[in-house]
């Protein structure tokens, strides 16, 4: 135990920020450099900005004044009707979408690849998930957006589904035909919620694909602090006016909102409306350019693949957001989880993920060339000092799990703890995530297989990152029954 003149998270940020690592992960601002205005003027004015509600700056829980003002210009810039500032993350607007539009009960088609928030979401709601298999890579090992095919038989197959929900993009760039799947599930009376956590920039320029607003989706929830520029945690829920009622809606984020909000995040989502509003075509073109210039010269070396707008299929992969940089390594002897080490380790360069034979460079508003350069740079040195052959990695992708009860009863029903080993055929009573990038191997309420079991070592073995369960280590895990 260290003491209490230490401080440990702090002694960690500043050793980070003195290290100058080269960011290829979230937040959007890249250290400042993508939101120079709020930048400094969060140099000169510092901590006073950090101040409690007051008259002046208005109060989030029921806005009136600047922040409703600012609400309002967000969903002007964003083609919504109605947005809603969110200080809890993106994980908060999730769950304010799926609370605000299904009762316990109802039903909600999810693709499988969705992030442990529209779990958790499902938890507070009690709504019942129809998992839709996600389209599959097999060269990359990773999954893609889904087909129309795929949400047609779900949908026909639940005509009493209240909602649809979508991601745009995945995690790796791939978007599904957002705008048909819309139409599709309007035609059938059901509501159209999006993930839109990575795709905070699509809608500013035309190479981009196509926002949620955009499609006529009626809510998204959008990540400005992942590739729009704002804080770490702020976020923002975007509504269209029809089916669903944007007063109910409020209700429900008040229920989700902390009754004291950071105006240091009210404010940088503010400044990086302001910049995405005036620059915005700007902005996400030069992001764009630096990582069309990084895919040219990361394919031009013997044994990585930067994969990007060839794999569009018109289906599972219907569009493909260019500006995620996804590297195939298993051409050159190393896992993506070995490359990711390395790159942090010794290159002083963080990249946003690795699985067992990628990693992700998320390219946005406040890169430059020169990291661009650094980054090419140290895959160079890589592979010249640990290329050994080509060295496929077996990683298995989980088809759709079969779900015994919905998450809110396993989540409020006994429970045990077994080993992993152990725990074949049981119904999980907690989730785990591989993190980043948060979706679950097994959600609480399905069924445990072996292939999930096999899937975990394999993940440990690569000194993964894993979060979910009640055991850090993941050697027991918690399984309903007594």
């Amino acid at each position: 135990m260290k003491s209490q003149s230490s401080t440990p998270i702090l002694d960690a940020l500043v050793e980070c920020c003195d290290k100058e690592t080269i960011h290829f992960d979230v937040p959007g601002h890249k250290g400042g450099k993508g939101l120079a205005y709020f930048d400094t003027i969060l140099r000169e004015k510092g901590l006073r900005l950090d101040i409690n509600s007051a008259k002046p700056v208005d109060l989030l829980n029921n806005p009136s004044g600047v922040i409703k003002q600012a609400q309002a210009l967000a969903a002007e810039t964003f083609n919504a009707d109605h947005c809603f500032f969110m200080v809890g993350g993106t994980t908060a607007a999730v769950h304010a979408m799926i609370m605000s539009t299904c009762k316990p009960g109802e039903k909600i088609i999810v693709p499988r690849n969705s992030h442990e928030s529209v779990i958790k979401g499902l938890v507070l709601s009690g709504a019942v998930p129809i998992y839709v298999q996600p389209g599959i890579s097999k060269r990359l090992g990773i999954t893609n957006g889904v087909s129309m095919a795929d949400i047609k038989e779900a949908i026909n197959r639940n005509r009493d589904a209240r909602a649809v929900l979508l991601m745009n993009p995945t995690y790796y760039g791939a978007t599904s035909n957002i705008s048909e799947i819309v139409r599709l599930a309007h035609s059938r009376g059901m509501v159209v919620l999006v993930d839109e956590a990575h795709g905070t920039h699509f809608g500013f320029h035309k190479d981009m694909p196509m926002s949620a607003m955009d499609a006529g989706a009626d809510m998204s929830a959008v990540s400005m602090h992942k590739t729009g520029g704002s804080l770490t945690q702020s976020s923002m829920l975007l509504v269209k006016n029809g089916i669903v009622d944007s007063r109910s809606v409020m209700t429900t984020v008040q229920l989700m909102m902390t009754t004291s909000s950071s105006y240091l995040l009210l404010a940088s989502l503010d400044a990086a409306r302001k910049n995405l509003a005036t620059m915005g075509d700007e902005l996400v073109g030069r992001a764009l350019e630096l990582a069309r210039d990084a895919r040219n010269r990361i394919n031009s070396i013997k044994g990585l693949y930067a994969f990007g707008g060839e794999l569009i299929n018109g289906d599972d992969i219907f569009g493909f957001d260019e500006t995620k940089l996804g590297i195939c390594v298993s051409g050159i002897g190393l896992s993506g989880f070995e490359v990711y080490d390395l790159l942090r380790e010794k290159y002083n360069i963080q990249v946003e993920l690795a699985d067992g034979s990628n990693i992700l460079a998320i390219v946005s508003l406040g890169d430059t060339r020169s990291d661009i350069d650094a980054l090419v740079a140290a895959l160079e040195d890589i592979i010249a000092s640990h290329s050994g052959g080509k060295r496929q990695i077996e990683q298995p992708i989980l088809i759709n799990p079969y779900v015994v009860i919905s998450p809110r009863e396993a989540f409020y029903s006994p429970k045990r703890t077994v080993r992993l080993e152990d725990a074949e055929g049981e119904v999980s009573g907690e989730s785990l995530m591989l993190y980043p990038h948060g979706i679950p191997i097994f959600a609480i309420g399905e069924r445990i297989t072996r292939d999930m079991i096999d899937y975990i070592k394999f993940l440990k073995k690569q000194s993964a990152v894993l979060v979910g369960t009640e055991d850090p280590g993941i050697e027991h895990i918690k399984i309903l029954g007594m």
